[in-house]
């Protein structure tokens, strides 16, 4: 008989269940568990647990008679009352907790992990050959690339270049509103989504469960067919203007011209290599320009990639680095997503699109929500907590490389060179969104002091002694010798403390 096989609720696609010969027994009985003691645990926004449980329960359905689908309050319980004491296996979980779980299970088989290009002993045999400390991204993505023929003509990369960023920087188009693509996949919510909407509903009202943000209309893909029709209408009319504008940032327009498809990938509903494969394709046949596809392929194929690889090599002392010493607790404010709270324009954009649909484009996440937090120097593992929490793509192995080492700086430069913070002039250049605001990004004191400006010059009189060294960062530290009104920022930045900006 064959041994029944675990199927976590982000493994929800056909390559989970795939047979060989790291794969489960062909045909193999499925289990899948909802266990109630995860939301208990942490105060998850209500449309990531939305789309989550109403992802696994479209899968369960899918599979029909093949699976035994037990809602429990622990996992232990649950696979108690699906498999009892018998064999099982499971594919590699993508957190340590669950890793940690997995493992003191008895009986319990871990399988090598799915959902990504790279095994956990190539990248690690990989960084190891470059020294295990300073792993840059750029020579990760090559090596990548080279090794699944990802963008390549030979020996060489398709375009005559590995790195399209210089053409994939540009600000919004001048005096637009919206980029002018076509709108991208939205589902259409069904029963299931209704099941779950009631079941959350109950367990706030009886269960004493709690959610953040607001639980709206569904509007990333929950099953495996959504997950593709996203794929397609992304590949086919929106990814021509991706890379140009990827980095640019409109009020009325959040999405711009992403792809939106970062939960269906962590949800396992799409597989990487074709999502890269597709977009290759575009450029292939000449429906989109090298310079899209490649900034696309980089997102998946480079950076997704990187980041699961260095959640797993760093180990779990990564998750408590505080390299720049910051500890200030999130403020109720942030924590509560009160964008109404906020008087800066740009956050207030950015705080209330969290808020309502869980979801922000990566410059957003980098550039202003992770750079506030950067400047006002809150506890780095309270801001991987709350972006872990608030966004409907986010898991652990995606948050902590991106906020310990991306967005927050700290693991000292172990991931990045420098850290990623700017003053209002850089989001004045990339977006629309200074121009309502009641501050001015050229102001650094008084009433109409940009919170991004005063933050920036704040935070490189903190730390100067650390990033004067850094040649990525000593002409800016210098530029703190030219302020004449420097003491007079800095008085009023702790005046201000973390009263929302």
């Amino acid at each position: 008989m064959a041994t029944p096989h675990w199927l976590f609720g982000d493994q929800l696609g056909p390559h989970f269940l795939a047979a060989g010969e790291d794969g489960p027994d062909r045909g193999a009985p499925v289990v899948m568990v909802e266990a109630r003691s995860v939301f208990r645990r942490r105060r998850f926004h209500r449309a990531k647990a939305h789309l989550v449980l109403s992802a696994m329960r479209h899968r369960a359905a899918e599979l029909g008679d093949r699976v035994r689908y037990v809602q429990a309050e622990t996992y232990r319980e649950a696979l108690q009352k699906a498999v009892g004491d018998g064999p099982l296996t499971v594919h590699h979980p993508t957190s340590r907790a669950a890793l940690r779980l997995v493992s003191s299970l008895p009986g319990l088989t871990v399988l090598p992990a799915r959902g990504f290009l790279v095994p956990h002993e190539d990248f690690r045999a990989w960084a190891d050959g470059h020294g295990g400390q300073r792993l840059r991204q750029e020579d990760f993505y090559r090596w990548v690339r080279r090794g699944h023929d990802l963008l390549m003509d030979g020996a060489e990369p398709a375009g005559g270049r590995w790195n399209h960023d210089h053409d994939n920087r540009e600000p919004p188009p001048k005096g637009a509103k919206k980029l002018g693509v076509p709108a991208p996949y939205r589902p259409r919510e069904d029963d299931v989504d209704e099941e779950v909407r009631d079941d959350l509903d109950r367990w706030e009202r009886d269960e004493g469960i709690r959610f953040l943000g607001r639980d709206g209309p569904r509007r990333f893909p929950a099953s495996r067919r959504e997950a593709l029709a996203a794929l397609g209408r992304f590949v086919e009319h929106r990814l021509a203007a991706f890379g140009p504008y990827e980095d640019a940032m409109l009020t009325a327009d959040p999405v711009m011209s992403h792809s939106l498809l970062s939960s269906s990938l962590n949800l396992g509903l799409l597989d990487p290599l074709e999502c890269v494969e597709r977009a290759e394709d575009a450029w292939r046949t000449g429906s989109a320009p090298v310079s899209s596809v490649e900034g696309f392929v980089r997102q998946i194929a480079g950076w997704r990639e990187y980041v699961w690889q260095l959640y797993w090599y760093f180990g779990e002392d990564y998750r408590h680095r505080n390299a720049l010493h910051h500890r200030t607790p999130l403020p109720r404010w942030f924590l509560e997503l009160d964008a109404d709270a906020v008087t800066a324009h740009c956050l207030a954009t950015v705080l209330a699109q969290v808020r309502d649909t869980g979801w922000t484009h990566h410059i957003p996440r980098l550039m202003l929500l992770g750079s506030h937090a950067l400047q006002r120097g809150w506890d780095p593992a309270a801001v991987t907590d709350w972006f872990h929490r608030c966004f409907v793509d986010g898991y652990d192995w995606v948050m902590l490389p991106n906020v310990v080492g991306m967005s927050q700086y700290a693991d000292g430069g172990r991931m990045t060179t420098k850290p990623y913070t700017s003053g209002g002039a850089y989001v004045n250049r990339m977006s629309d969104l200074c121009g309502p605001c009641a501050y001015r990004p050229t102001e650094r004191v008084g009433d109409r002091a940009c919170p991004f400006t005063a933050g920036y010059w704040a935070f490189l009189h903190r730390h100067r002694a650390r990033l004067e060294g850094n040649p990525r960062m000593t002409q800016a530290v210098r530029g703190l010798d030219r302020l004449s009104d420097l003491d007079e920022l800095l008085r009023e930045q702790g005046r201000r403390g973390d009263d929302p900006p």
